[in-house]
């Protein structure tokens, strides 16, 4: 059975220590019934006097283990394995923390969230690449053509990609522009291959085009015809 999740935050107001708190446990778990979520005052805080004896406002979030098992009803068979695998992947490396899923038509997102996440980014973010392309390739194999794509983040890291992903295909486009040549770009899954599209799309003079097998489609961006 599903454990309660609690979560202590501070602000400089008991709102603002509420809502750092709530915003904690939504990226725990997406998706969260924010009516479900019931608030503790351990401290309301002192502002002092020109900043001495300044003490933050101090709360403690708690969200019920029927709230949390709720949001697991729905998903389906690909998701709760694509949980399960994320979390045994924490556990072989050592990372203590949590690994939660959202599932939408298209996609599976797992985030993971704890203390020690950047070690599954890795540098350059190779550790998360390497379990977001493991995931994906286990999810091939086991669900074929009925499969969705798996993303997996931690700490805003896909964010960052994306825009390093944009600020990429603008650099290509423009050297496709100046050379009249197509650039292949590295294997990308399914959702970062999209951001460039789009991007892209935005651009006169090129166009781009998926090529390659699953899971190592890639991106070519090239002169519009």
């Amino acid at each position: 059975m599903t454990e309660d999740a609690t979560v202590e935050a501070t602000g400089e107001t008991v709102g603002e220590a509420k809502w750092a708190a709530l915003r904690e446990l939504e990226q725990r778990h997406p998706g969260l019934d924010k009516s479900a979520v019931q608030f503790e005052v351990v401290s309301e805080g002192e502002r002092g006097l020109l900043g001495v004896g300044y003490e933050p406002a101090r709360v403690v979030a708690h969200a019920p283990a029927d709230a949390l098992d709720a949001l697991g009803a729905d998903q389906s068979e690909a998701a709760a394995d694509a949980r399960g695998l994320a979390q045994r992947i924490m556990d072989a490396v050592g990372v203590e923390g949590r690994a939660d899923v959202r599932e939408s038509d298209d996609a599976i997102t797992i985030t993971y969230s704890g203390a020690d996440v950047a070690l599954l980014i890795g540098r350059h973010g190779q550790m998360i690449d390497a379990v977001q392309y493991l995931m994906n390739a286990i999810s091939h194999r086991t669900y074929g053509a009925d499969r969705k794509e798996v993303v997996v983040d931690a700490a805003g890291y896909r964010e960052r990609r994306r825009s390093t992903l944009e600020s990429l295909a603008v650099r290509v486009a423009r050297e496709v522009l100046d050379t009249g040549r197509r650039v292949e770009l590295e294997p990308m899954t399914a959702v970062e291959r999209k951001v460039v599209h789009l991007r892209l799309k935005e651009l006169e003079g090129v166009e781009t085009a998926s090529e390659g097998t699953e899971p190592n489609r890639y991106v070519v961006v090239l002169p519009a015809s």
